[in-house]
This record gives structure tokens, C-alpha cells and sequence, in this order.
């Protein structure tokens, strides 16, 4: 396991979340896009948009579904990751380096159900 995979965190909802200097990166896991199949659209939110915990920021539309993106914890959309929109199956590729979707500020609140790379692996039923 690498430094990187210790300082992810999950949420039960498949997003990953990896805090730099400050911000804190969003993604979706490999674990949900395998499951998703073929990803052809992403829909992320503008810079400059306040979320609460849990409120859906954005949407992942696959060849199998349309599934809404979460945030994990209270916070301003600092940056997006705007290849992601224009090349999305690119996100299968990389999720973790290439593949964060947007970057946020925290404000005061995280999801409290966050999830270490063991125990999300745990809890997707996988070791």
C-alpha cells in the first residue's frame, strides 16, 4: 500500500476524498466505476458553488446508469477537474491521480462515516 492509499479516505456512497495542503481532493472509487461499465459523461459543478454534506454535486452517466456524485463535507468548489468532463472514460484509467473530479475548501463539517482504505474494502466485501 502506498502513501497516498493512507491518506484517502471513503465515503459509503463510493466517493474518495485525499486532503492536500489545505484542500481536499474529490473522486470516485475504482470499486464504483468498475461497477458503473463504461463511463461516457460527467457532470461536475462550477467553481465559486457551496455544497452541505451529502448534497449531490454533480452526476457520472455510464452505459449501464446515471448515478449523482456526493460531497463528503461541507465545502466551497475551489477547482474541477475539466478534463474529466471533456475525456470522461479517461477516469477509468486513473481515478486516484488524473481522475479527482473537483477540489473543495472545507468549511465545518465532514461526513463522519468516513471509511480507510481497509475498511472500504471491507465494507465493498473485498480484501
Amino acid at each position: 500500500m502506498n502513501q497516498e492509499t493512507l491518506k484517502r479516505m471513503y465515503t459509503k456512497d463510493h466517493e474518495w476524498i485525499s486532503d492536500s495542503q489545505g484542500l481536499v481532493y474529490v473522486g470516485i472509487s475504482s470499486h464504483a466505476i468498475s461497477e458503473l461499465g463504461d463511463i461516457v459523461h460527467i457532470e461536475l459543478p462550477q467553481v465559486g458553488d457551496n455544497f452541505k454534506a451529502g448534497e449531490s454535486f454533480g452526476t457520472v452517466e455510464s452505459t449501464k446508469t446515471v448515478s449523482d456524485i456526493y460531497m463528503p463535507g461541507d465545502g466551497k468548489v475551489v477547482d474541477i477537474n475539466s478534463s474529466m468532463q471533456e475525456n470522461p472514460e479517461a477516469i477509468q484509467e486513473d481515478p486516484y491521480q488524473k481522475g479527482w473530479l473537483i477540489k473543495i475548501e472545507l468549511k465545518d463539517r465532514i461526513k463522519s462515516d468516513l471509511l480507510n482504505h481497509e475498511d472500504y474494502h471491507t465494507y465493498i466485501g473485498k480484501s
